[in-house]
């Protein structure tokens, strides 16, 4: 076996020690809970009535409690590209369990947004806070006690996160995702930027920028840059709980259904009833959230989870920070380049190799732990094969040998970066992420006077009355957790791009969200303490000198801000349901903590 690599021992090391006394209530908890919870025989007569009452004829076989019953929480809805394919998913678990002598049934549904949809609009601002409702949704799906299992279908920003969340407080359960897959490749994606730049810019109109869109996002299936959604599936392989290599497979094919089958069996076998018990505490354990960080940043994958994993972690007991991605990211190579950090789609990905390839490369260099418990047999190895079917039966081989594709996939030892491309920058700014992998190394570090805006709307405005048409560093202030629910401003990508082709030097800084879409502009986000939590973005003034430079981990200003009153913060928002959000930002944690509310007022 390859030694482990000693900065991701050292940082695991210091993780491990860090979370000993939060892991340790977090295990004390989950014991009582298998003990509690055993098996739904505990429940009364009349509980388990009620809890069968529509099973129809899987009713004899819940009743007699001796058989695996599956818990099915499922984010279906036909609005959204990525969950449509989920509708069929609960018939067919159901009769993939009852091959096995198991039943399934369907515990309940969470909320799934999407911000490509709200993406610059009020409703981006119950964007994040919906992590926390998804994970409210899971307990309360898994809260009736009927179940052995829980297979967990969610794909995309905060469903999966939302999802993990929720079910680790079950963590006495075994949990296997179960992915849909990425719709077909459309347009090419440079296309797609070039019709948004110039539709910023006024040289196309809505009719053209609309068809240049639908011809991208157009059928079922996960859109197939490598934004959040598809990090997320990325995570799933890493963390161990997918069937392996399931993530990127398309939806609606034979291949899908049999890996829709085989985590369905493969959850039934391993519960408590069973000879191979693998609860999702066990699985999601300190080794396993190091190895999704390294998977993050070997693949370029979304900054949204500088804050998802923290919380994630949380809610398993482990404590992470950012300067544990930052010393990871320092030797963990860039061996990925996938849109919007190169040409092609996560299609295009797969087929070159894939997860399996990441895997095998990062097991082989030692950047990765091998030996974490898996919802598969083999351990992380497992990960390292690609799913085929031989005769209509699922079968895995390995990784295949040279990348089929160099611009897309490389090995450790030629990568496209030698570090993983997500660095801490600090100063008397505060604490931020900037995610290098997208973005030239000639505009890692930025320093001009900032122009300083309170939301999106202004920038937009400023933009196309030509105020911003020079070197500046455009300052977005009261968008963090605690403002208004750091709602994503992926908006401004398109004219921040305008303005850097016209050979302008522009970075983007603020206490809001970009996503794994964030695209070539240089940018600060996440910045904590945010502006409402008397950060210092909220001492800034138009004009002042502000430095941003991911070569030596900046981000300041020469301004003597202890000398100001801080700006007074906007109104709290009224209208698209965000006032009934305003428990959740009034507790929010800093996005270093994992910017959640739910967290936070628990004590986790």
């Amino acid at each position: 076996m390859t030694n482990l690599h000693p900065v991701v021992a050292r940082v695991t090391d210091r993780i491990i020690e860090r979370s000993r006394d939060s892991r340790s209530r977090y295990l004390d908890m989950i014991a009582r809970e298998t003990d509690r919870h055993s098996d739904r025989s505990f429940l009364s007569c009349s509980n388990l009535a009620h809890g069968f009452a529509a099973a129809g004829e899987d009713k004899a076989t819940i009743a007699g409690t001796r058989a695996v019953n599956i818990g099915i929480v499922t984010a279906y809805n036909d609005m959204l590209s990525a969950h449509q394919p989920y509708g069929r998913y609960p018939e067919q678990m159901k009769l993939f369990a009852r091959e096995v002598g198991a039943t399934a049934q369907v515990a309940g549904g969470v909320p799934a947004m999407c911000d490509g949809v709200t993406q610059g609009f009020d409703g981006m601002e119950l964007s994040l806070f919906s992590r926390d409702v998804i994970a409210l949704s899971t307990s309360v799906a898994l809260s009736h006690a009927m179940f052995d299992g829980m297979a967990l279908l969610g794909i995309c920003d905060k469903i999966v996160p939302g999802l993990v969340i929720g079910a680790l407080r079950f963590g006495h359960l075994p949990a296997i995702f179960v992915p849909g897959g990425p719709m077909p490749t459309g347009i090419s994606n440079k296309e797609k930027q070039k019709v948004r730049q110039l539709y910023a810019e006024g040289k196309v109109g809505r009719e053209e920028l609309l068809a240049s869109e639908s011809a991208s996002y157009h059928s079922p299936g996960t859109c197939t840059f490598y934004g959040t959604a598809n990090s997320n599936q990325m995570m799933m392989e890493m963390m161990g709980l997918h069937i392996p290599n399931a993530a990127f497979v398309p939806p609606n094919t034979p291949l899908r259904t049999a890996l829709t089958r085989a985590a369905t069996q493969r959850l039934a076998a391993i519960t408590r009833k069973g000879e191979d018990y693998r609860p999702m505490a066990r699985v999601v354990d300190e080794k396993a959230i190091v190895n999704a960080i390294a998977g993050l940043l070997a693949t370029g994958g979304s900054t949204n989870h500088a804050i998802h994993l923290p919380a994630m972690a949380r809610a398993g007991g482990i404590q992470i920070t950012w300067e544990d991605f930052d010393e990871l990211s320092a030797v963990v190579p860039l061996i990925t380049r996938a849109y919007p950090n190169g040409a092609g789609d996560v299609n295009h990905f797969h087929a070159a190799g894939g997860m399996a390839w990441v895997v095998r490369e990062l097991l082989g260099a030692g950047l990765a732990h091998a030996d974490i418990l898996t919802v598969a047999e083999g351990g992380m190895s497992a990960y390292a094969d690609e799913p085929v079917l031989v005769d209509g039966e699922l079968a895995w081989t390995p990784a295949p040998a040279v990348s089929g594709d160099d611009t897309m996939l490389r090995p450790v030892s030629a990568p496209f970066l030698p570090d993983g491309g997500m660095r801490l920058v600090q100063g008397n700014l505060g604490r931020s992420t900037f995610k290098t992998s997208a973005v030239d190394k000639e505009r890692w570090t930025i320093e001009a006077p900032c122009r300083v805006f309170d939301d999106q709307e202004g920038v937009a405005k400023a933009f196309k009355a030509g105020e911003l048409d020079r070197d500046v560093v455009v300052v977005v202030r009261f968008q963090g957790p605690r403002a208004n629910g750091m709602p994503e401003l992926h908006k401004l990508t398109p004219p921040l791009g305008v303005l850097q082709d016209r050979g302008h030097k522009v970075a983007l800084v603020t206490d809001g969200r970009m996503s794994g879409a964030s695209g070539k502009v240089p940018a600060a986000i996440h910045v904590t303490p945010e502006a409402l939590a008397n950060g210092p973005l909220a001492y800034l003034r138009d004009g002042d000198i502000v430095r941003l430079s991911a070569e030596d981990g900046t981000l300041s200003t020469t301004a003597d801000l202890s000398t100001r009153d801080p700006a007074p913060p906007p109104p709290p928002a009224f209208g698209t349901g965000r006032e009934l959000f305003a428990m959740f930002r009034l507790n929010a944690s800093s996005a270093e903590h994992g910017g959640s509310s739910m967290l936070e007022v628990a004590g986790l």
